[in-house]
């Protein structure tokens, strides 16, 4: 009788609701360094990230799998490395009718199968006073429909959605009012300090705090529209910092950029974790696509090689984090990296290449890049900085990030060290090997040639 009893209760009781998938919002800055205020970083002035940061967790090791963005972004928005996929050339197959391979397809497209609209945010409220730049940058013929829409004003009316908002402030040139003191900037030792250097990092200072008052203008606007309650905010660069030995390098400065997720209370799974953690777990970006397919309730699919790390189904930790530099523009490189949570290893399969080899991108947009060979010619650079300006590349290069957070000093041939050296060589000719990286094989000449003479951006 009392089994009975209990039936016909939990029959009258009504079923709870499926709980609403989140909204989802990827706020994406381009050539982004981990260089805000709550980060420890003198003389910018980024209280809206700051906020979002306390608001919820900061990543501190979150790195690109490229140092640049066309590789990095073909990446992160499929959930696989682009030396996998073939995307691992800046801007190539541009013309050529060039295929992701089957089974490979954006996350923007897995989100809207399952019921999300999807959008590459241009148009925004005009009061605002600023646009989305809409960048795509693949290195693939763009898919048809890669996104439903681009408009603000759809998102209300069109939940759940997962969208995206590309801002250009930190990539050269940079815009923002002059607000850094150059006199006051912290100048990592392996550039000069030198009037020219300290003002271009006080630009790129000031770009950062430009890009802040602009989110801070999205996330009012969030609130105001009553999504806020309802979307997990998602602020990350697309590759490191846009200075000379960061962006297109595989040192931490060019693959670190900055991950922060703040979530509602309502977009479980994430409640569990404490808000204004900061949080130093090995991450990558080819990790958002299947985080953010879990969270939408998809089991993502085994193909892909990023991780969950949030939620229910997130995975174990990494004990490595991988990177790559193919040709960007017309300058030939390979490099290969692969970090653990103390040690970078990088080796060089073109170490008889200058590390300032010819590059119109940098030699007409970056004027610390000129600044070094000038000095360089004077004799007025330290032994640091001399390293820049070498005539080739040592083939392997080893360092220790808790005693060498700059990578200044190359432990590779360093007797103690080879045990490091050893495994960590190995951990990345297996990585090669089982991703199928398909740098080995340079692109023919007159292809170079032709990216060469297009100009880069």
């Amino acid at each position: 009788m009392l089994k009975r009893l209990a039936i016909l209760l939990l029959l009258l009781v009504p079923a709870a609701a499926p709980a609403a998938k989140p909204n989802i919002l990827w706020l994406i800055a381009e050539d982004f360094g981990p260089h805000l205020g709550c980060c420890g970083t003198k003389e910018v002035w980024t209280p809206n990230l700051d906020r979002l940061a306390a608001e919820g967790v900061r990543y501190t090791r979150f790195f690109t799998t490229a140092p640049v963005c066309s590789a990095s972004r073909s990446a992160f928005m499929t959930g696989m490395y682009q030396t996998t996929i073939g995307a691992h050339n800046h801007r190539s197959h541009r013309d050529d009718d060039y295929q992701l391979p089957d089974g490979v397809r954006l996350v923007s497209q897995r989100m809207h199968d399952v019921g999300y609209f999807t959008a590459n945010l241009v148009e925004l409220p005009a009061e605002l006073g600023f646009k989305g730049t809409g960048k795509n940058d693949w290195n693939f013929s763009e898919p048809k429909d890669p996104f439903d829409g681009k408009r603000w004003s759809e998102l209300k009316d069109r939940q759940p959605f997962f969208a995206q908002i590309n801002f250009h402030e930190t990539h050269r040139k940079y815009n923002g009012p002059e607000k850094a003191d150059p006199a006051k900037v912290e100048i990592p030792p392996y550039y000069p300090d030198h009037p020219v250097t300290r003002k271009d990092w006080a630009r790129y200072l000031d770009a950062t705090s430009e890009l802040d008052r602009k989110v801070g203008l999205l996330l009012k606007r969030l609130e105001d529209d009553g999504l806020a309650d309802s979307t997990v905010v998602v602020f990350h660069g697309d590759h490191g910092a846009s200075h000379v030995r960061a962006k297109q390098f595989c040192y931490d400065t060019g693959l670190i950029t900055l991950l922060i997720v703040r979530w509602p209370g309502s977009a479980s799974p994430l409640t569990q974790v404490a808000k204004g953690k900061v949080d130093a777990r090995l991450l990558m970006a080819i990790d958002l696509a299947p985080t953010f397919l879990s969270m939408a309730g998809v089991a993502p699919p085994e193909t892909l090689q990023g991780r969950v790390f949030l939620g229910p189904a997130a995975g174990p930790d990494r004990d490595y984090v991988f990177g790559a530099r193919d040709r960007c523009d017309e300058t030939v490189f390979r490099f290969r990296t692969v970090r653990d949570a103390r040690h970078r290893y990088i080796r060089n399969f073109t170490p008889e290449r200058p590390f300032l080899q010819a590059n119109q991108y940098k030699e007409k947009d970056y004027p610390v890049w000129n600044l070094l060979k000038e000095l360089h010619a004077q004799g007025r650079l330290t032994p640091e900085q001399e390293f820049l300006c070498a005539p080739t590349m040592p083939a392997e290069e080893l360092y220790d990030l808790d005693q060498d957070p700059h990578e200044i000093r190359n432990l590779a041939a360093a007797p103690e060290h080879q045990e490091t050296l050893r495994r960590l060589s190995g951990v990345l000719e297996k990585w090669i090997g089982e991703t199928h990286d398909q740098g080995g094989v340079f692109e023919p000449g007159d292809v170079q040639r032709r990216a060469g003479a297009t100009k880069p951006k």
